[in-house]
């Protein structure tokens, strides 16, 4: 009888663990009955659950709960605000061009509702930085043109990099730029706020920090800065996204921003530690690896490293199969074959590996513990050494 190893689950920016507090509101909400738009008793108590979870997930962002809207997820919500019609202080615009990171999640980098010929994907530097000098071309060529809209992500989910926004923002001043935020993976391992963020718009998601799958929102910095909606047919989240709402994902997703909100102050403090610990013990080890994003900020709880001359996706499956869940790329797009975009973006900013080859990324959260990394260390160490010695075998046959 073969016994199966105890898994370690090491994949967080690709869905966080159900919060068990979560889950238990989650549950709860389904014995509500009413729908949150009657007038009934009933129809009201499932409203103010969700009112409840709007105020928890605006104070995760900083934001008013006036401005969030709740989406299936970060992507609908990106698909709500990359939209070349927008309302601007009671006055409806059309939005020329959309610039995008050319290393940012598919849901942002593919544009949106936009036209493709107005879109433009800014290149990144070998860190994954976006590159500024392209953004100032791309500023200075919209001079007179009308609005535009700049959308990044914050903290990049394959390799944790984050941007310095500052600077961006900065260059973003006294134009005509709508500019919209992706802070799926930001929020809950480090603070937000969309005042100092300077963002016109925030789209967050509640999978990644620990709330049911199917739920996100859009967060509005004011009411009268607005996309036209996706989803029409109804008043509903009002008139911004029509459709009855999902009232037990939604509660779990506030709860889960209440503890987000908690933890994001201390999430240096909690997580860096364990990723420190992550990268020196790999190197302690012997084994041959490059951190990617190495020179940059990164998020406190990921690691993404390259192996020369290995497939990430080898790795992946021998650690699998040896009890830990870990990607080589972004949980939306691994199951394609191909090269990692974000890897060829940031070569193309040169970054010297071999992009089909892929990484792999360890990503952990609060839960996880010293003798989980330890235990990961140990056997992405053999796995790295033992794949690299079979890789020399071949080559020399």
């Amino acid at each position: 009888m073969t016994v199966r190893p105890r898994r370690i689950y090491l994949d967080h920016n690709a869905t966080a663990p159900l919060l068990p507090q979560a889950k238990a509101a989650m549950i709860h909400a389904f014995d509500l009955l009413g729908n949150p738009s009657s007038v009934h008793e009933e129809g009201r108590r499932a409203r103010a659950a969700i009112e409840a979870a709007r105020g928890a997930v605006a104070n995760l962002v900083g934001a008013v709960s006036e401005g969030v809207v709740f989406t299936s997820g970060a992507t609908e919500a990106a698909n709500t605000c990359l939209v070349p019609e927008w309302t601007l202080d009671g006055a409806s615009v059309a939005v020329k061009r959309l610039a995008v990171a050319d290393a940012d999640h598919p849901a942002t980098r593919e544009g949106g509702r936009f036209a493709a010929e107005a879109v433009t994907r800014l290149p990144v530097d070998r860190q994954g930085l976006l590159g500024l000098k392209a953004l100032d071309a791309w500023l200075e060529d919209g001079v007179g043109r009308g609005w535009s809209m700049l959308c990044l992500t914050l903290a990049n989910g394959e390799t944790g990099v984050v941007q310095d926004i500052v600077p961006i923002v900065d260059r973003l001043i006294g134009r005509d730029v709508i500019f919209v935020l992706d802070v799926s993976q930001a929020a809950g391992r480090m603070p937000l706020s969309i005042s100092d963020l300077r963002a016109d718009a925030l789209l967050v998601s509640g999978h990644k920090i620990g709330a049911a799958k199917g739920i996100g929102a859009l967060v509005l910095a004011d009411e009268a800065r607005r996309p036209r909606p996706l989803l029409l047919g109804g008043g509903h989240e009002k008139g911004r996204r029509a459709g009855t709402e999902a009232l037990a994902e939604i509660v779990s997703f506030g709860i889960a921003a209440g503890v987000a909100a908690e933890r994001a102050p201390q999430a240096a403090a909690m997580l860096g530690p364990l990723r420190h610990r992550l990268a020196e013990g790999l190197a302690a080890s012997g084994a041959s690896f490059r951190i990617v994003g190495e020179g940059a900020a990164r998020l406190p709880n990921t690691l993404t490293i390259a192996a020369e001359g290995l497939r990430g996706e080898t790795v992946q499956i021998a650690l699998d199969l040896a009890g830990f869940a870990v990607s080589s790329g972004s949980a939306c797009s691994s199951g394609k074959v191909g090269a990692s975009h974000v890897l060829k973006a940031m070569v193309d900013g040169g970054f010297d590996i071999d992009p089909s080859l892929g990484a792999i990324r360890v990503s952990f959260g609060y839960e996880t513990t010293v003798d989980e990394i330890d235990a990961i260390v140990v056997a992405m160490s053999r796995v790295l050494r033992t794949s690299r010695q079979t890789s020399l075998g071949r080559h020399a046959a």
